[in-house]
Parts: C-alpha cells; sequence; structure tokens
C-alpha cells in the first residue's frame, strides 16, 4: 500500500525524479542535497508527497503575472521565478523520492500536550484532531494534498502555524481549513504540536 501510494502521488505531479536531481542543485543550498534540511527555519522537504511540494512551488510563484501568490517569501519567490511547470513537477518528484531524516520530540516536557492535541485536538475550543488529515504518524494523505508533517522542525511548523492564523499564508485554498484551525490555537498548542510532529516516525 505504500508503494502505491508513492506511485499515486509521483503521477499526481507528473514529474520526474531523474530529471529532478539534475535541477535541485540550488534548492539543496537550503533544503540540503538530499531534502534534509540542516537549519530548523527552512523546512525538510525529503519524502513529501510530490503533488503537495508542486502545489506549494505554485503557490509560492503567483499565476502567469507573478501575482495572486498565496505563499510569500523573499527567498522562496525569487527561487520559483527561474522554474517552469515542468521545473517544479521534476523537483517534486526528486525530493518526495528522498529518504526522511527522524528527529527527535523538540521538547520532551511537553510530549503529552502535544500528542493529546494531534490525536484527539480540543473538543472545548473546537480545534480537531491533526491525526484527521494528516494520519496517526504524520504521513498526511497524498490524493487529499494533505502534507508529510512527520520529523518536521518544531520552529517550521510553529511558523506556519502562526502564518495561517495571521492570514499570511493561504495556500490552504478557499476552505481555509488550516487558518481556521490555527486561529483557534493558543501559543501554547502550537509550540506543545510542533514539538510532537517533530518526533512523529
Amino acid at each position: 500500500m505504500l508503494v502505491a501510494g508513492v506511485a499515486q502521488s509521483e503521477n499526481l505531479a507528473g514529474g520526474s525524479a531523474e530529471a529532478g536531481k539534475s535541477k535541485a542543485l540550488t534548492c539543496g543550498a537550503c533544503h540540503g542535497a538530499d531534502g534534509n534540511s540542516v537549519n530548523p527555519m527552512w523546512p525538510s522537504i525529503a519524502a513529501q508527497h510530490a503533488n503537495y511540494l508542486y502545489e506549494q512551488l505554485l503557490a509560492f510563484k503567483g499565476d502567469a503575472k507573478g501575482e495572486n501568490k498565496t505563499r510569500v517569501d523573499p527567498l522562496m519567490s525569487t527561487q520559483v521565478l527561474a522554474l517552469n511547470d515542468q521545473d517544479m513537477r521534476d523537483l517534486a518528484a526528486y525530493y518526495e523520492a528522498q529518504t526522511a531524516a527522524a528527529k527527535p520530540v523538540a521538547d520532551p516536557d511537553t510530549v503529552d500536550s502535544g500528542e493529546h492535541l494531534y490525536r484527539g485536538g480540543d473538543e472545548e475550543n473546537g480545534i480537531p484532531a491533526c491525526i484527521a488529515c494528516h494520519g496517526p504518524t504524520g504521513r498526511g494523505n497524498p490524493a487529499a494534498s494533505y502534507p508529510s508533517l512527520r520529523g518536521q522542525y518544531a520552529s517550521y511548523t510553529a511558523k506556519q502555524l502562526r502564518d495561517y492564523a495571521a492570514g499570511n499564508r493561504k495556500s490552504d485554498g478557499p476552505t481555509k481549513v488550516m487558518r481556521d484551525i490555527a486561529l483557534r490555537l493558543s501559543e501554547k498548542d502550537i509550540v506543545d504540536v510542533s514539538s510532537y510532529i517533530q518526533g512523529l516516525k
């Protein structure tokens, strides 16, 4: 089933991992040659679903005029300018084919509260369980474009949740599902669940 899921994700992105390897040299400066970043503020993208990576590159690139971007980052917005559609598909396929490096929980003192929120949500505050979309081990759902979260740096995940809450990131589409959820999270919730996600295997 896992192999079938990977193949499906590659088909959805329509890229070539082999072609993407040579195109990934510039990306490796921040994300690591194999997609495992050494800087916790830059995401590790090894083993991320190809279709999700492709969609995020599109979010940074915007439309044909470079407008209507749903994600804005000075560095990434500059990098995607030179990429055509096939480049993005090939890069996405290449990074999906890499192996993600496991990381420990960021803060062992918050693992219980982070796990509770990830697995059970917070009914009182209307926060659904992360597990519903991202799965018990954080592998996500490639067909639905729910990203793999497992082993992502806690500081990066926390920043994305804050960006969603502030409306600075809008790549969750018209449903605004992540923006709505992030708005309900306290700062402690964000820190705790991000820490727990970093340790998912």
